[in-house]
């Protein structure tokens, strides 16, 4: 989305700092890829021929409104190949721009009709296609993931050798890993395969149905790996704090979309958390103790603090936790943004909203 949550994952979890991600990024150790759904995730060098196999089929999607609008599957051809050989020749990554003054006439206007579509020229359903089938890749502006600009370079990515229904399986092995465990429907929203195709995919990553409480992950037994049953059953709570502050996009939220299910019972009825309890994403960044959300956070750019939320008391960890990460964010990002159009103006009620909560929990 062209924010900063890929670095502050990065950071929460292991401590990188920004100046160590844009270097993998360079030396193309990680790099932005579409695949699930096709949208954009961090990936490592050994997913990138398997992960972009599943970007296939939402960039040949974007064909068939190009083609309503009279574009034949050989001009698109025609035109992935007028791509590459621009970039080649250049030896420079160029942006949209700068392709569509090189190529000129190759790549067609497609009026008013096509702007109504989101279609307005030829040009991003070729790139689209080209990325997906890892011929060229993009290069973000300045060597940041906190954006959305790009330019593009020729690639050559040798294809996976995998099947696509082996891809399936093994994003949907991934995923269960990641998760800890889904419901059939959290599985299918973020894979955005069928029925047929999640049933198959399960059953081929050996998943297990595993019953849970009523109300709990939207009352439909979770499916899980065989040894994450094993874990949960010895899970204990650890008895010393995790504060975590993380992004409203980070994976903790964003892959089952289950940011309800994250809040202790008493938090649900607040007042000031407004729908929450009904939605599936966060209005603001979650603070968090060992999984559970205990309070809400965004960055202000002009005071270089961070406001907070904490619904209940805050302790010296949970000081400590803002403290470390206000100065990550001065030192390497300079403000924090939830995606590409944030800015410290957009936020404002947001950041006055939580001041004012913070306030009236004290006074109680």
């Amino acid at each position: 989305m062209g924010g900063a949550n890929p670095y502050l994952t990065l950071f929460a979890r292991a401590g990188i700092r920004r100046s160590q991600v844009d270097a993998d990024v360079l030396a193309h150790r990680v790099l932005e890829l579409p695949t699930a759904r096709g949208c954009t995730y961090v990936l490592g060098r050994d997913d990138f021929a398997w992960a972009l196999r599943l970007g296939r089929d939402p960039a040949e999607a974007t064909f068939k409104v190009v083609g309503r609008l009279g574009v034949d599957r050989g001009e698109i051809a025609l035109l992935e190949e007028q791509v590459l050989h621009t970039l080649t020749e250049a030896g420079v990554p160029l942006d949209p721009r700068q392709l569509k003054d090189e190529l000129g006439d190759s790549v067609r206007n497609l009026g008013e009709e096509g702007k109504k579509k989101g279609a307005t020229t030829t040009l991003p359903t070729a790139l689209g296609i080209l990325q997906a089938d890892g011929r060229i890749r993009r290069v973000p502006a300045g060597g940041r993931l906190d954006q959305q600009r790009y330019a593009y370079a020729p690639w050559g990515l040798r294809p996976s050798e995998l099947t696509d229904e082996e891809i399936r399986a093994e994003l949907v092995r991934r995923y269960l890993g990641w998760t800890g465990g889904a419901t059939f429907k959290q599985s299918q929203w973020f894979t955005g395969f069928t029925v047929v195709q999640s049933k198959t995919a399960l059953a081929a990553a050996g998943a297990v149905e595993v019953p849970t409480a009523t109300g709990v992950a939207g009352s439909g037994p979770l499916w899980m790996l065989p040894d994450d049953v094993d874990l949960l059953a010895a899970f204990e709570e650890p008895a010393e704090e995790q504060i975590q502050l993380l992004a409203g996009s980070d994976s903790l939220v964003l892959l089952r979309r289950n940011a309800s299910e994250l809040l202790a019972g008493e938090d649900q009825g607040k007042a000031a958390l407004g729908s929450l309890a009904l939605q599936a994403d966060l209005p603001d960044h979650p603070i968090l103790d060992r999984g559970r959300i205990i309070g809400l956070w965004q960055y202000d750019t002009d005071r270089e603090r961070i406001a907070a939320w904490l619904f209940g008391e805050s302790t010296p960890a949970v000081a400590r936790r803002i403290a470390e990460l206000e100065t990550w964010i001065r030192e390497d990002l300079g403000d924090f943004r939830a995606y590409s159009l944030d800015s410290p103006a957009s936020r404002q009620k947001r950041i006055d909203a939580l001041r004012a909560s913070m306030t009236a929990t004290a006074e109680r």
